[in-house]
C-alpha cells in the first residue's frame, strides 16, 4: 500500500527551499570543519570522524554549482543513509520537519537536465512558494560513491 502522507526535512541552499524524505535522513549534525582530503572532487569537503567511521562530507552548493556561503552556526550536516553507505551533507539552515500529502508532489518538470532528473523526485506545492523534493541517496553517482569508499 502506497503512502498517502510522508514527512520530510526542509532545509535552505543559497536561499532555496529543500526538502528530503526523512526516512533518507540518518541525523542531523551540528557543522563541523571536515578534514581536507588531496585528490577528492571540489564538491567533497572532506571527512569528519562519525561514530568511529570516516564520514564524507559533501557540500550540496557545490555539488549543484551554487555559490558557497561563509560556515555559521546555522550550517548542518544530515547524515544520509544509503543501504550501508552514509554520506554527510552540507546545507546552509535546517527549517522542519514536515507533513507531506502526496498530492503536494508535481513531477520534475522537463527542464531539469538529465543528471538533475536523477535525485529530484519532483517539487512539493507549499502555499506560493515551491519546495524542491530530493533524494539524498541518488545525489552522488555511482562512479562518485565508489571514489569515495
Amino acid at each position: 500500500m502506497e503512502r498517502k502522507e510522508f514527512k520530510v526535512l526542509v532545509f535552505t541552499l543559497d536561499n532555496e527551499n529543500y526538502a528530503a524524505d526523512i526516512m533518507d535522513i540518518e541525523r542531523i549534525l551540528e557543522y563541523v570543519t571536515p578534514t581536507i582530503m588531496p585528490d577528492l572532487p571540489l564538491f567533497i569537503e572532506g571527512v569528519i570522524n562519525y561514530e568511529d567511521r570516516i564520514l564524507p562530507i559533501v557540500n550540496l552548493n557545490k555539488k549543484f554549482n551554487m555559490k558557497s556561503s561563509e560556515r555559521t552556526r546555522e550550517n548542518k550536516i544530515i547524515v544520509v543513509k544509503d543501504g550501508d553507505t552514509k554520506v554527510g551533507m552540507i546545507v546552509d539552515v535546517v527549517s522542519e520537519v514536515r507533513d507531506i500529502n502526496v498530492s503536494q508532489v508535481e513531477k520534475a518538470p522537463d527542464i531539469a537536465s538529465k543528471v538533475s532528473k536523477r535525485y529530484i523526485k519532483g517539487l512539493i506545492k507549499n502555499n506560493e512558494k515551491l519546495i524542491i523534493y530530493l533524494d539524498l541517496a541518488k545525489i552522488l553517482s555511482d562512479d562518485e560513491k565508489e571514489a569515495l569508499k
